[in-house]
């Protein structure tokens, strides 16, 4: 049934619309003046009721049966708005209503399954749908909260698609959203979007950068133990990249432990890839397959984004032996094609860069 957040003259000239009724007979049914009604109708959104007429108001809707409310949704969504309003009156009848919130939470929701799944195309519109509806202005707290977690996707978004610097990248929606966090004060949101900065920045090549940032918050109390545990990977992430393996090797092995703990088997498998890659990056080849291996019969197949991975890090393994390398070779160019299929552009590139490094006077085998 639909509520409202807060009435205008607009919700209430709606309201005498879905319920059938004359000026005169809205007005004896409320028990207000006729002058009142009159002046709902005439100025809609540029007046407001007074707040015990709010809840006069407020008690008709409730009362009224499922066709009222059908004809009054439907009413107001025919209206076209919202209309812009100034600072100072967020939560006004031009923002979202009772029905806006719960109807954007679930696209929020529908917008990660299909982020899951590599369909940003959808996901984006998902989240755009509402951003592009309002200014955040117009918001009261839960919708700056609504707001900031659709840009925040959208940052993933961005950044799974290889977008991670410049004006319309992942970078920029994050810093967005971490702002209205602040804004709101809401310290787990704010913390999880510097864990989401420190990606954009390892991904960037920031590597000193990123270690700290992860060091960091995988000891912050803001974060969850999960998002703890995931920093202290991402730690070893940067450090294996850096050439750190051996250091990378133990940060790793301790995150691995934790998630086990917490019973977290896709992030139990990231790990293990990880580890898989910090074993190869130190020359110990047996080890690297067999974390491979674990990596690749635990986790969670079914996003592409996660499939691309795994035959990556497989891929680099294998090329790094005389013995393997045509295999390592045909693996990566399923990845690829994977990659291409769903518009993983980052991913491209690292396959890319894993072929070229093969070839290069660094292979290990080589050595």
């Amino acid at each position: 049934m639909a509520t409202v957040h807060h009435w205008s003259g607009l919700e209430a000239h709606a309201l005498r619309l879905a319920l059938r009724l004359s000026v005169r007979a809205f007005a004896e049914h409320l028990g207000v003046a006729v002058r009142t009604v009159s002046k709902w109708d005439k100025l809609t959104t540029a007046t407001e009721p007074r707040p015990d007429t709010q809840a006069i108001l407020d008690t008709a809707l409730a009362r009224a049966d499922a066709a009222v409310h059908l004809r009054f949704e439907t009413l107001l969504s025919e209206a076209g708005r919202p209309s812009a309003v100034g600072p100072g009156r967020r939560g006004t009848a031009s923002g979202p209503r009772m029905w806006d919130y719960e109807s954007w939470a679930d696209d929020l929701d529908r917008a990660v399954v299909a982020l899951s799944r590599q369909n940003f195309t959808f996901a984006s519109s998902l989240l755009n749908r509402w951003t592009n509806r309002w200014r955040s202005l117009e918001l009261d707290d839960k919708g700056l909260y609504l707001f900031a977690r659709s840009t925040a996707l959208l940052g993933d978004v961005q950044r799974d698609q290889g977008t991670v610097l410049g004006p319309l990248s992942a970078q920029h929606a994050y810093s967005s959203a971490r702002s209205i966090f602040a804004q709101l004060d809401i310290p787990r949101r704010i913390a999880q979007l510097d864990l989401s900065l420190a990606v954009v920045a390892e991904m960037s090549d920031h590597l000193d950068l990123a270690a700290r940032e992860y060091e960091s918050l995988a000891v912050d109390d803001r974060l969850s133990r999960r998002d703890r545990a995931r920093a202290r990977l991402w730690v070893g992430t940067a450090l294996s990249k850096d050439g750190n393996h051996d250091y990378a090797t133990r940060v790793m092995t301790a995150a691995t432990r934790e998630f086990e703990d917490l019973t977290e088997p896709d992030d139990w498998s990231v790990a293990h890839q990880k580890l898989a890659l910090a074993r190869r990056g130190a020359g110990d080849l047996t080890e690297a397959l067999h974390f491979i291996d674990i990596a690749r019969s635990s986790g969670t197949t079914d996003s592409p984004m996660q499939r691309v991975r795994l035959d990556t890090a497989h891929g680099h393994i294998l090329l790094s032996d005389r013995a393997t390398r045509d295999d390592g070779l045909v693996i990566l160019d399923q990845a690829a094609k994977v990659a291409a299929q769903y518009g993983l552009v980052h991913q491209l590139r690292s396959i890319e860069g894993v072929k070229a490094m093969s070839a290069g006077p660094t292979d290990p085998r080589r050595r």
